[in-house]
């Protein structure tokens, strides 16, 4: 395909990247050969191996394969020193188009590259690259030749069904990843680390913060005492945010009739992601996958008048919604949440103004947490209810109110919700990583199908405009993010212990009681470590569970009524007064501070 462009070669090719973004494609064609790179060496050391696709994926690239001999880290290594021996060896990949015949007899004993073969359109183009000794059924394009990859690194093996059918074969899939540069390649490795180190399922259980248990289910999340607690405390912190800014807190019921979601939609473009229902008294009810359809019957209670509005309702809400097995992921992907749902309820000229009062929430809160965010505009999707005059309406009210805060943004293309477009607010963490955050969706489309309205000024029925919006997300993503983004070290306000007490030895455990009443009564979080450990263990122990501050009593500190402050940072602070100290722990924690001193 040389001499075509851009644009016509990504037309054809087995690579999915932005036509426009040239870098991006240029760096998914290198993952592509390297792919093919990888199923050379392989192809050489196990000659009975049936190969499957090898795509190109962010940061790498894997392959499927058909092996009798289950690959271990050691054959990864292998694999990857006869990688860089073909590279250094420039071998071209070389393209040569082939009939549908001459495709079946090249690959005529390998079962995955038939079904792909017999699976094009009468006279599509079919092509095949070749490297060396392997040749390969491919769209390409590749990397003039071998030495155009840069650096490589094989990572895992995995097992991955056939089409991603859990009733097709069972393949093994080795991910590798690589860069123009080693040290490129070295700095992402580096990052990969840091996210291990960061993995909120470890520190969760190593924090003691939550767990899963295969007998409640998966994807079933049990907070801890201390889980528990920073959960309590986010959500105190949200909920008078939201109160002080004209929110009113409601509550629904975990299941509802299928009535309800019938109007709504659900029933027609969300049911695979609901369970089953249980039947009650002949009618079918469901665990809610959302809190909308509730927040509209509590409205719709009364008749509203134009000058009540905006009418602002928020609850945090459980919902179920129905994940596969293989998706879920610690507190990030699960079946059941709780999720911060509020839904505005206005008229079609408050639209603007409501979604920039939710940007600037967001915002404050990002603050709050420590986030930088990105926004997105989402679209309509395939799938969606509702007129595209409408939609298109909406779109324009939701770049309006980006436009009010001159916040940059990206259109996501087709990523709205089924019933309206919405703002995606991404966090940002520690490590560069995107998070789901705020959301704000515009529906013109609901309050159509569930007659919501309100007396206007001219005492008629007008329709009211709904705003779907959500801060934090799940409590379960959101904790599990800051689990992530903090390392574990959570700000002093948010700690589930603020400080641990040392007594160096029995004689000073009475003044350690006096200093835990001292803190607790300045509203501090505060432990005894009267355990028989040595003084620098119980150090090492407090800066294990993360605990902010840790406050060493001796003879000295019991005569002079001071404690002596040790950071989890490990920075020595000396000997201070109780009621000073007391003072600097409350100031932090009062002023929500992401640092440990003032």
């Amino acid at each position: 395909m040389s001499g075509a462009s851009i644009e016509e070669e990504i037309q054809h090719a087995d690579i999915a990247v932005d036509p426009k973004d040239q870098a991006a494609y240029e760096l998914a064609r290198m993952r592509h050969s390297a792919a093919h790179l990888m199923a050379e060496a392989i192809q050489e050391l196990y000659p009975d191996v049936k190969f499957a696709i090898g795509p190109a994926i962010e940061n790498g690239f894997y392959y499927d394969i058909d092996l009798p001999k289950s690959l271990t880290p050691d054959n990864l290594a292998e694999i990857e020193n006869l990688m860089a021996r073909h590279r250094e060896a420039a071998e071209p990949f070389e393209v040569k188009e082939v009939s549908r015949e001459e495709a079946l007899r090249i690959f005529g004993d390998n079962p995955y590259k038939v079904e792909l073969i017999q699976g094009f359109t009468e006279g599509e183009s079919i092509t095949t690259y070749q490297q060396g000794d392997f040749l390969d059924l491919c769209r390409g394009p590749h990397v003039a030749d071998t030495s155009q990859i840069g650096a490589f690194k094989l990572q895992s093996v995995a097992g991955a069904y056939w089409r991603g059918d859990e009733h097709r074969p069972m393949l093994q899939r080795i991910y590798g990843t690589a860069w123009p540069t080693q040290a490129e390649l070295d700095d992402y490795l580096h990052k990969l680390e840091e996210a291990q180190r960061r993995d909120h399922r470890k520190l969760g259980r190593d924090l003691d913060l939550f767990s899963v248990s295969e007998e409640i289910g998966p994807g079933l999340i049990l907070w801890h005492p201390k889980g528990a607690l920073v959960r309590f405390l986010v959500e105190q912190f949200e909920q008078n945010e939201q109160l002080a800014r004209g929110y009113n807190i409601v509550y629904t019921p975990h299941i509802a009739s299928e009535k309800i979601y019938k109007a709504s939609g659900h029933l027609e473009t969300y049911r695979e992601n609901m369970y089953s229902p249980m039947s009650i008294e002949e009618v079918d009810y469901y665990l809610k996958p959302m809190n909308c359809p509730g927040h509209i019957m509590i409205y719709k209670n009364d008749v509203h008048s134009y000058r009540e509005l905006p009418i602002r309702y928020a609850e945090l809400g459980t919902v179920y919604r129905y994940e596969r097995s293989g998706t879920l992921h610690g507190m990030l992907r699960v079946r059941g949440f709780t999720q911060d749902d509020a839904h505005i309820f206005c008229t079609p000229e408050q639209v603007v103004d409501e979604a920039a009062g939710v940007i600037e929430l967001a915002i404050f809160f990002a603050n709050i947490f420590g986030y930088e965010f990105k926004a997105y505009l989402a679209t309509r999707p395939e799938k969606f209810i509702g007129d595209d005059e409408v939609w298109d309406k909406a779109e324009r009210e939701l770049k309006a109110a980006l436009e009010k805060h001159n916040l940059p943004f990206e259109v996501d293309a087709g990523g709205g919700a089924f019933y309206g477009p919405k703002i995606d607010i991404k966090w940002v963490d520690a490590l560069g990583r995107e998070w789901t955050g705020p959301t704000i969706q515009a529906d013109f489309n609901l309050p159509e199908r569930f007659d919501v309205n309100y007396i206007g000024e001219d005492g008629e029925r007008h329709r009211a405009v709904m705003i779907h919006r959500t801060l934090l997300g799940s409590m379960e993503r959101f904790v599990g993010g800051l689990i992530e983004h903090y390392a574990g070290a959570f700000p002093v306000w948010l700690a589930p212990v603020q400080a641990v007490i040392i007594p160096i030895t029995d004689d000073q455990k009475a003044f350690a009681e006096e200093v835990r009443s001292a803190l607790e009564a300045r509203g501090l979080r505060a432990e005894i470590d009267s355990s028989r450990d040595r003084m620098q263990a119980k150090i090492r122990n407090a800066q294990l569970q993360k605990v902010p501050y840790m406050l060493v009593i001796g003879k000295r500190e019991v005569e002079a009524s001071a404690v002596a402050v040790r950071l989890r940072s490990g920075e020595d602070l000396g000997a201070m007064p109780v009621s000073e100290f007391a003072d600097m722990a409350a100031s932090v924690a009062g002023s929500r501070s992401l640092e440990l001193k003032p």
